[in-house]
């Protein structure tokens, strides 16, 4: 289980990441709304490990009030293709990009994996030929999330944004429901989004649902004095 507490990253003059409190739990869909992008993906990278926050509580996996190190939530999770981080570079063939990810799994002792039997092991031998700039929406996010999943010790799938390159949420909402409940492998999947979809009955929270709110005015005194 993933919980987070007050969650929060400062920029120079704003929140690039807004004081923000969840739960995501193996077995679930949380998506995560966000109007902005940069928003979105601190939140996406700070969840992950790969941004410290500034301040805020952050819980894998472990026990209320404990500690959990950032090398231990990296090794845990994964963050996929987050605009201007990890997305893919558009004119990187799949194939490429299928060889240079393997290359980063720690494999000790067995060896590197090779691009060309995974990719027909998982069914990716009609795209490996293409730019990533040429996969639809929905078989870029089954490549990715394929590839984040490769490593065995990922367990917390942190997707940023899918829905920008789709509009339509049969192209990413199916594969990311897919992999959080397929009992095979227990995991917590967190979607960043522009918005929540039409239909969605799961998860739901908010980028910045834990800023306080402004000190409401100061109520009228219920004795008042006869005008007369």
């Amino acid at each position: 289980m993933l919980c987070v507490q007050q969650l929060h990253v400062k920029g120079r003059r704003d929140y690039l990441l807004p004081p923000t409190s969840l739960q995501a739990n193996r077995g679930e869909l949380l998506l995560v709304t966000g109007k902005r992008q940069d928003q979105r993906t601190a939140l996406a990278l700070t969840l992950s490990g790969r941004m410290k926050p500034t301040a805020g509580t952050l819980e894998w996996d472990r026990g209320t009030g404990s500690k959990t190190r950032i090398k231990q939530l990296r090794q845990a999770s994964a963050v996929v293709d987050a605009p201007g981080v990890n997305e893919p570079e558009p004119h990187l063939s799949v194939r490429d990009l299928v060889t240079e990810d393997l290359a980063l799994i720690p494999r000790r002792y067995r060896g590197a994996l090779l691009s060309t039997p995974w990719l027909k092991v998982n069914r990716f031998e009609d795209i490996a030929g293409l730019w990533a700039e040429e996969l639809p929406a929905d078989r870029r996010l089954e490549l990715l999330t394929a590839l984040a999943l490769a490593n065995p010790h990922t367990d917390l799938l942190v997707v940023d944004s899918p829905d920008r390159h789709s509009g339509d949420p049969v192209d990413w909402l199916p594969r990311l429901q897919e992999l959080a409940y397929d009992g095979g492998r227990p995991l917590a999947v967190v979607a960043t989004v522009g918005s929540v979809p039409p239909g969605w009955t799961g998860p739901v929270t908010e980028i910045g649902n834990a800023v306080p709110a402004p000190e409401s005015a100061a109520a009228p005194n219920s004795e008042t004095e006869d005008p007369r």
